[in-house]
């Protein structure tokens, strides 16, 4: 059993981009999904698809390298709230990450999205990752 889901998501993207492999399998979850669903969005991975055989789902997310220099479009994954340690904020205090040109994952009221969807709609809520 897992204790922190989310940090075992991108530790699984953040080994496999580590090993070159083109695609890592993650067991599924509504948040999984949609943090998925923003990274490909935002164009961090190439592609992804929802296996929903099992009881829990697995998701399948392609991830995408520079094509000459085999360099990984996700430079960094880093957990900022925790279990033991919940970090919230509200609108007008998300921290940029990499001087505006990384995104923040944040669980708000209205559902999972960047800072900057968050701020544009005037709704604080717990600040899950920083992706760059």
């Amino acid at each position: 059993m897992v204790t922190d889901p989310i940090a075992d998501y991108l530790t699984r993207i953040r080994n496999a981009q580590m090993a070159n492999h083109r695609i890592v399998e993650i067991p599924g979850s509504n948040l999984k999904k949609r943090i998925t669903e923003i990274l490909y969005d935002k164009g961090y991975i190439l592609k992804y698809k929802f296996d929903d055989d099992s009881k829990q789902g697995i998701i399948k997310i392609a991830l995408k390298y520079d094509p000459q220099t085999k360099v990984p479009a996700i430079q960094s994954l880093e957990r900022v709230s925790r279990p033991g340690l919940r970090i919230y904020s509200k609108p007008d205090e998300f921290r940029r990450v990499k001087n505006g040109l990384g995104i923040a994952i944040v669980s708000t009221s209205k559902g999972i999205m960047t800072d900057k969807e968050a701020k544009s709609q005037n709704v604080g809520g717990e600040v899950l990752c920083n992706i760059y």
